[in-house]
């Protein structure tokens, strides 16, 4: 066999190896697509264990779509232990993605893990400072924790970027009430009832600051 031959054997049989790899890549798509396109199927009709089987026969350790999937699942179907693991891997594969760690914060709640919802906010806010769902949730978990001062900073927030939102607003004249500055929070709740007329709670703070 001379070189030449040679040469062209080898050729043939990477061209060969290669096009059986784009073959198996091209199945295993197939295969993850059907996997996923089933599972959709499977939770609209709130079945989710069949909806988690279908990923768990395609399931790669590495997929960011798998795991934050898988994690979203086992938490409608009150898994939350489960899907706390699948939320950390997709953090872990995405660090700084925004969804995974709301998505984490279900099953942490559901869990009653105050402290680590808390810090994924935290950790969402140092990726988006102005994130306004992180901002207003973070209020909530510091209100309810009687840290006013720093719950009424996550709400300014809420409010200067969205000044006709009745929750953020709402929230807002309150924290001002416990902190006991009452003229602020009388115009935040006033502007509350132009948000939503005759609403209660705007009503019985209104009642409180004469």
């Amino acid at each position: 066999m001379d070189v030449l031959e040679m040469i062209r054997n080898k050729f043939i049989l990477l061209f060969s190896m290669l096009l059986l790899a784009l073959q198996v890549s091209a199945q295993s798509f197939e295969d993850l697509e059907n996997a996923f396109s089933k599972s959709y199927i499977y939770e609209y009709e709130k079945e989710y264990t069949k909806a988690i089987d279908e990923l768990r026969a395609v399931y790669q350790a590495d997929s960011y779509e798998i795991n934050i999937r898988l994690g979203w699942l086992h938490y409608s179907a009150g898994i939350h232990t489960e899907s706390s693991a699948y939320y950390e891997k997709a953090i872990e594969l995405k660090p700084y993605s925004v969804e995974a760690r709301f998505g984490f914060t279900y099953p942490l709640s559901a869990l009653g893990n105050w402290s680590q919802v808390k810090t994924q906010y935290i950790k969402i806010l140092e990726i988006d400072e102005m994130n306004t769902l992180a901002n207003y949730q973070l209020g909530l978990l510091l209100y309810n924790a009687e840290d006013f001062t720093i719950a009424l900073k996550h709400f300014e927030k809420v409010v200067n970027q969205y000044p006709f939102d009745y929750d953020g607003t709402i929230m807002f004249g309150w924290t001002y009430f416990k902190l006991g500055k009452l003229r602020e929070a009388e115009v935040l709740f006033k502007k509350a009832l132009l948000m939503k007329p005759g609403d209660v709670s705007a009503m019985e703070g209104l009642e409180l600051v004469k």
